[in-house]
């Protein structure tokens, strides 16, 4: 749903109500600047790690479909990960030894397909809720207050501080 006619504004979208669009507009314009960074980069360059201890590009971009549908999860079925969804997206959510080890030889069309299929799935999601909805709060981090708004902002600012990571991440390539 990328519309690149609109790509800078934060505007309304169709279909989804005011609020709602102009953070589906946010996220889009988040996501763009991310497939611009990662734009024809092979599939060394996902894996490559900058030292022993960093992420690779290619688990990051896993990072962020894992965030973004753990938040589909825990805002709109208002539930934990179930074992299977923990088994899939454990590794991209966890990072570290975990994602170095098991988030390997993927190329670029992997990433961006699921990428997307989250994504699809988050735009589809909205459509079933209005404003009222990004206002509801209930207790989250360190038991204080959070209204789903904040929740899909941190959806997208995860993405976003991450994508300075990659950005790093390209400078030093070897491979």
């Amino acid at each position: 749903m990328l519309d690149m006619d609109k790509i800078y504004l934060i505007t309304d979208i169709p279909e989804y109500s005011p609020q709602i669009g102009r953070l589906l507009s946010m996220m889009n314009y988040a996501r763009f600047t991310t497939l611009q960074a990662v734009n024809s980069l092979s599939v060394d360059q996902l894996d490559f790690l900058m030292d022993p201890e960093s992420n690779s590009i290619g688990a990051l971009l896993l990072h962020f479909a894992a965030v973004e549908y753990v938040y589909q999860v825990y805002t709109f079925e208002k539930r934990e990960l179930n074992e299977e969804e923990v088994s899939r997206w454990g590794a991209a959510l966890n990072l570290g030894e975990e994602g170095r080890a098991g988030i390997r030889g993927n190329d670029l069309e992997f990433y961006l397909n699921i990428l997307n299929e989250v994504r699809n799935r988050t735009f589809e999601l909205f459509k079933t809720v209005n404003d009222d909805w990004l206002e509801q709060e209930e207790e989250f981090w360190n038991e204080k207050q959070a209204n789903h708004y904040f929740m899909w902002f941190h959806v997208f600012e995860d993405e976003i501080n991450h994508r300075g990571q990659i950005r790093i991440i390209k400078k030093r390539l070897t491979a």
